[in-house]
């Protein structure tokens, strides 16, 4: 079974080809991160129209390297949402036009089942069930994956999502976009010493995530720390602050600040991925989504999982991110027990 997979859901424009749901042929990702870069964040406008610049070019790619003329596709999946809807919308009409034009079936799919199907584009021997943890930008989630069309949402965030607050913080310390790549690589071998933020919602039988307060106590200690940045910087807002940078390198205070903060982002998330596993009785935990590629947070969840007798299991960094391979997984799983979409379905923001 080849299935071509289309993601458009944020700032990646990617594209896909997957034998049998197991197998990568091609994978394509073109990413907009220097397009954002000075923004501080993801433009959705920008996003949409630099989506529609290079869907066509993608998708050809990805066949081309895949050596698959499109004749031989058994069905098309594409990324429904949730997401942005301008950029969704770029890429379920390219899904849909490829479709109608070669009568192929077409299969829209969650993003966020996306991510956790990533798994076994990699790993053969993950069984159902299992626990899924999607961490990402826009998301922060915890499922029990029973099987292909049993998955559970167990819990969310209540606020912002992980990958969010490291953008923000991020921004806040003018450390750049995107945050958690800076705020991971300074943090390395920055020990946090005793300051340390506060980890929300940790009460035994809660499954939700909140990050919103992690992200004012770090905002208070760097006005502490540097001041306010003037009419620039509202009391409580989120722009840059005052921070030191000398040239190239990063003012000590920067680094314990950022070390402590994603000190509590990943104790936050190791604690409750871990102790979903346990509530489910589940030997393996899978953790996915583009923050799943913090260095930190592999660590932590490595070693507790070790000591807990669970397997903690994550998709290479590569496939943590945004990509057309786990969409054709997903889709693939999908087409394979006949669950297949009409032509007048629309992009959803939220799932």
């Amino acid at each position: 079974m080849l299935v071509l997979g289309i993601e458009t859901s944020c700032d990646e424009t990617a594209a896909a080809v997957v034998r049998d749901g197991r197998t990568i042929l091609s994978d394509v990702v073109l990413s907009q991160v220097d397009i954002h870069k000075e923004y501080g964040g993801v433009v959705p406008e920008l996003a949409s129209r630099k989506h529609v610049e290079v869907i066509s070019m993608v998708i050809q790619e990805a066949l081309e390297r895949a050596g698959v003329n499109p004749e031989e596709l058994d069905g098309i999946g594409v990324t429904r949402g949730p997401g942005l809807i301008g950029a969704l919308l770029v890429g379920i009409s390219a899904a849909k036009s490829i479709a109608f034009a070669l009568n192929k079936p077409l299969i829209g799919v969650n993003h966020l089942h996306g991510h956790l199907f990533a798994v076994f584009l990699e790993r053969n021997d993950i069984q159902f069930p299992f626990i899924g943890l999607v961490v990402s930008g826009g998301h922060t989630s915890l499922y029990h994956v029973k099987g292909p069309l049993e998955i559970q949402l167990l819990g969310r965030t209540r606020d912002d999502a992980a990958g969010e607050a490291y953008d923000k913080v991020a921004k806040l310390l003018g450390l750049g976009y995107p945050g958690g790549v800076v705020i991971d690589g300074l943090s390395n071998g920055t020990d946090p010493g005793k300051l340390r933020f506060p980890r929300a919602l940790m009460e035994n039988d809660n499954l939700d995530f909140s990050f919103s307060g992690l992200k004012t106590a770090v905002l208070r200690q760097a006005e502490e720390l540097y001041g306010q940045a003037g009419y620039k910087n509202l009391p409580g807002s989120f722009h840059p602050l005052p921070v030191p940078h000398k040239g190239s390198g990063v003012d000590s205070g920067v680094k314990l600040i950022a070390a402590a903060f994603q000190d509590a982002v990943t104790d936050v998330l190791t604690a409750k991925g871990l102790r979903a596993a346990e509530m489910y009785q589940a030997d393996k935990l899978v953790i996915c989504g583009g923050v799943a590629a913090n260095r930190e947070l592999r660590r932590k969840m490595n070693s507790e999982g070790i000591r807990r007798g669970i397997e903690t299991v994550f998709p290479s960094p590569r496939l943590c991110t945004d990509n057309g391979a786990m969409i054709a997984a997903r889709a693939a799983s999908l087409l394979s027990l006949g669950m297949v979409d009409n032509l007048d379905f629309g992009a959803k923001s939220r799932w």
